[in-house]
């Protein structure tokens, strides 16, 4: 496995700050003590009554604890995200939700990548009933966004799986009735994600979560490894192994002394930048966060490893249950995207058969529970409900975030997108030749698709015509990224390739992928990302431009550093995600955009300092905590302006 760990940083070695600093650093923090984001729901009718356009950004923030997030553009209607512990949903509630999508959401409704559902087009008037109605169907959005512990995860068949040492089914849904809520673990230093499971595939991709429990057994006796630290958007990490063994009666104990190391050690509330519980593993190592945790419990803990992944699995095919004359149907759904009408309609069919729906971390649904003998009737009623189970294995291993349709920090198109990419690299190579191939594609940085993880990545942005002003949607290209038995973040191959110009890169490339497959005697599991490993970053670049095809920004020039601008930033300085200046220090470079662009120097960089609602940072460190404005930057520095107010 290959793991890219930043050198050990002094941070841990330095003085705690005081909540002094924290409150006058961290404009969020202030604004959780002073305005509790929990109690937004209770404010909702006196919002209401108020009327959106009068609702400031500060208290939409808010919004986030409760799964509520602005669509876009920012009109008055939102996304409402709702938690599914496990993936596992009943028939009822999947004919709950479909009702919900249908009277809210226009009908419709995506499967996200925490094994939950999010619907858009709700209007602010109409939150308490969608909030009432998906708590009648036993669900929730407490906690769906925000600062809190986000939807637990794990194998979407759990406790179906005859491979499964043992079910982790109940304790998942300890977590959620301990966590979810819960005063005590509802202001985090930012967001914070658990997984949970026993699949020996590791199909809920451990690698990337804030916190990990890995099925394991230690002579004899059933338990978890614990993993601490993985993550994505700018600053990707792969989750560490702290060494221990933790049996299923301690689990949520463990989960919480984790949790409670990371959210008192203020080091971690300064700067939102550098939040996460990946910062904390960065600074201590696995020995020193393995202590933490054991101070935290007051007792040392038994030693354990995480067990290696076993061969890649994603349950997506027709499979024998452990229980004698069930299975389960993985039912692959393109870019996650579904209908109120499919929801109502699949709920009705798995309540005629007893059976349930597992919604996974690749934005598809699993049936469970399916009589065998049932199989070929429940595959025929799949297709007629636009889900047919036969789909290529890319379409089921291939995911793209929600896109610039509904959120303001993406750039580019990606469900859409993907679509146009899988239909023509099938139509041109064949459903069963490009098999499995897993594409991630992203509209910003934040990562919520997993680019970084792909065996193909792609993160949008934007580009300019040449001799124009026009910009047009564009794609930086990671290649090798993967989970399971190859984990690896993915390296950067291109930058801003041209929407146009992708599909014909790409063809090169999975083109390239396949000749050399046929051509090796050990052809079968020649993946795209054990290609990516063979070759150099210039064979495949001379592969992927050969026809002249990629040609976008390329690196950035030798006398620039580059300014990163967020989605909401873009109409400030002419749709831009992107700027090179000249410049010696981080206030210089602002300065040169202010005077570029004066409604970029009235919102952000005001009388030439940072307003409170943005933080700036080099690489990932917050500006702050290194020499401010006056921070030297050098050819080649990325700078980057980040939304403080930003509760993803």
């Amino acid at each position: 496995m290959t793991t890219r760990i930043p050198a050990r940083s002094r941070r841990a070695d330095r003085l705690a700050p005081d909540w002094d600093l924290v409150l006058r650093r961290n404009y969020i923090e202030r604004l959780k003590q002073e305005r509790p984001p929990m109690r937004i729901r209770d404010e909702l009718p006196e919002l209401i009554e108020r009327g959106y356009e009068d609702i400031s950004e500060e208290e939409m923030v808010r919004f986030h604890w409760w799964g509520l997030a602005h669509d876009k553009p920012k009109t008055g209607t939102f996304m409402v995200r709702v938690k599914v512990a496990g993936g596992l949903v009943l028939p009822a509630q999947l004919k709950a939700l479909g009702g919900i999508c249908r009277q809210y959401g226009r009908g419709e409704a995506e499967l996200t990548t925490r094994q939950g559902i999010q619907l858009h087009w709700v209007r602010m008037s109409m939150l308490p009933e969608v909030l009432a109605a998906i708590e009648a169907a036993g669900l929730t959005t407490c906690g769906a966004e925000g600062d809190t512990v986000r939807n637990i995860t794990g194998c979407p068949v759990a406790g179906l799986s005859a491979e499964e040492p043992f079910d982790v089914m109940p304790v998942i849904k300890e977590a959620a009735a301990y966590f979810w809520g819960n005063p005590d673990f509802s202001n985090l230093p930012r967001k914070h994600k658990y997984t949970i499971s026993a699949c020996p595939a590791q199909c809920n991709a451990p690698q990337i979560h804030d916190v990990a429990l890995v099925g394991t057994v230690l002579d004899g006796e059933p338990g978890f490894a614990l993993r601490v630290g993985g993550g994505m958007s700018n600053t990707p990490r792969i989750s560490r192994d702290i060494g221990v063994f933790v049996s299923p009666g301690e689990a949520v104990e463990v989960l919480q002394a984790v949790t409670n190391a990371w959210q008192q050690d203020l080091r971690y509330r300064v700067s939102r930048a550098k939040a996460r519980i990946k910062f904390m593993m960065d600074d201590y190592g696995p020995e020193g966060v393995r202590a933490k945790v054991e101070e935290q419990l007051g007792r040392a803990l038994r030693d354990g490893v995480a067990p290696e992944p076993a061969d890649d699995a994603d349950h997506m095919t027709v499979r024998a249950q452990r229980q004698p004359g069930l299975s389960t149907v993985g039912v692959p759904v393109p870019a996650g995207r579904v209908t109120g009408d499919m929801l109502e309609d699949l709920g009705g069919l798995l309540a005629g058969l007893g059976a349930d729906a597992r919604f996974t971390r690749q934005q598809n649904i699993i049936l469970g529970n399916v009589p065998t003998k049932r199989v070929g009737e429940v595959t025929a009623r799949l297709a007629e409900l636009g889900l047919p189970a036969g789909r290529g294995g890319a379409y089921a291993r291939s995911i793209a975030c929600t896109s610039h349709r509904f959120c303001n920090y993406s750039v580019a198109e990606t469900k859409g997108k993907l679509d146009d990419i899988l239909g023509r690299l099938t139509t041109r190579f064949g459903a069963d030749r490009i098999g499995d191939l897993a594409i991630h594609l992203d509209g910003c940085p934040h990562a919520c698709a997993q680019h970084w993880v792909g065996e193909i990545g792609m993160q949008g942005t934007t580009i300019a015509l040449a001799g124009t002003d026009e910009r047009v949607e564009a794609y930086d290209l990671t290649v090798g990224g993967g989970l399971g038995r190859r984990t690896a973040i993915g390296r950067r191959l291109l930058r801003r390739v041209p929407t146009d110009h992708v599909d014909t890169v790409l063809e090169r490339l999975v083109g390239g992928w396949l000749a050399t497959r046929d051509e090796r005697e050990q052809a079968a599991g020649y993946t795209f990302g054990d290609f990516c490993d063979d070759l150099s970053d210039e064979q495949l670049l001379a592969l992927a431009s050969a026809s002249g095809a990629a040609d976008g920004d390329g690196a950035p020039g030798q006398a620039d550093v580059a300014l990163h601008l967020p989605g909401p930033l873009l109409s400030l300085v002419g749709g831009a995600d992107e700027i090179r200046v000249s410049a010696a220090t981080v206030g210089e470079a602002l300065a040169a955009v202010a005077q570029a662009h004066p409604a970029f120097a009235k919102t952000v960089f005001p009388g030439g300092s940072v307003d409170k609602a943005f933080l700036i940072t080099v690489g990932d460190e917050d500006i702050r905590n290194l020499d401010g404005l006056a921070t030297p930057v050098t050819p080649g520095t990325d700078i980057s302006i980040i939304v403080a107010m930003s509760g993803g």
